[in-house]
C-alpha cells in the first residue's frame, strides 16, 4: 500500500511533531492531498495501542477543519476552482449521490474510501446546510479514524495485516452493514407504527 510513502512514515513516527503532522496531513486530505491519513494514524497506533483513540480523536477533528475549509473553498471559489481540481463528471455524480441520500452521502464519503475532499468542496458548491455538513462529516470521519483505533486497540499488531491490505474492502463491507442496518432499523419502525 503506497510503499513510496514509507521514509515519509517512518519520518512522522520518530519525530517529536508526530501528532501536530497527524494534523496536519488530516486537514490537507480533506481539501487537496491524495494521502489519506490512515496511512499516518495505523502506524502511530500500533506504535503505541493506548493513545489509538486519541490519534483517532485528532485525526477526525483535523479531519472536519479541513472538512470545514473544504466546504468554504467550494462555497466561496466556486465552479471555476472545482473545475480545475475535479472533473465534471465526477462533480455531476456527486450531485445526484446528494440528491438522491442527502446527508448520507457526505456519511458514506467520509467513512469509505471515496476521496472526502471531493464531497466537502461540492458541499459548499451546492450550497448544503452547513450543520449538516459537520454532523454527517462527524458521523463519518470519527466512524472511520474511531473504528480504527478500537481494532488496533483490541487486536494490537495481527490486526495490522487486515488493515494494510485490505483496508478499502474493510471500510466498504463496514458500510455495507451499517447502510443495511439503518435500512431494516427504518422498516422495523415504521411497522411498529
Amino acid at each position: 500500500m503506497l510503499e513510496f510513502l514509507s521514509p515519509l512514515i517512518g519520518f512522522v513516527l520518530d519525530s517529536n511533531l508526530s501528532l501536530v503532522i497527524l494534523a496536519l496531513i488530516s486537514i490537507a486530505e480533506s481539501i487537496f492531498l491524495p494521502i489519506p491519513p490512515d496511512l499516518f494514524l495505523i502506524p502511530l497506533s500500533l506504535l503505541n495501542p493506548n493513545l489509538a483513540f486519541l490519534y483517532a480523536l485528532i485525526t477526525t477533528a483535523a479531519s472536519m477543519v479541513g472538512g470545514f475549509i473544504g466546504y468554504y473553498v467550494g462555497k466561496k471559489g466556486g465552479k471555476p476552482i472545482v473545475n480545475k481540481f475535479v472533473s465534471l463528471e465526477k462533480l455531476d455524480r456527486v450531485k445526484i449521490f446528494y440528491n438522491k441520500y442527502d446527508m448520507w452521502a457526505i456519511v458514506i464519503a467520509a467513512f469509505s474510501p471515496i476521496p472526502y475532499k471531493v464531497f466537502a468542496i461540492s458541499a459548499g458548491l451546492f450550497d448544503l446546510n452547513i450543520k449538516r455538513f459537520m454532523i454527517a462529516s462527524f458521523i463519518g470521519r470519527g466512524g472511520r479514524f474511531f473504528l480504527i483505533a478500537a481494532l488496533i486497540y483490541i487486536f494490537g499488531q495481527p490486526i495490522k495485516a487486515l488493515l494494510s491490505s485490505y483496508f478499502e474492502i474493510f471500510t466498504v463491507a463496514v458500510l455495507v452493514l451499517l447502510v443495511g442496518g439503518i435500512i431494516v432499523g427504518n422498516r422495523l419502525f415504521r411497522k411498529a407504527k
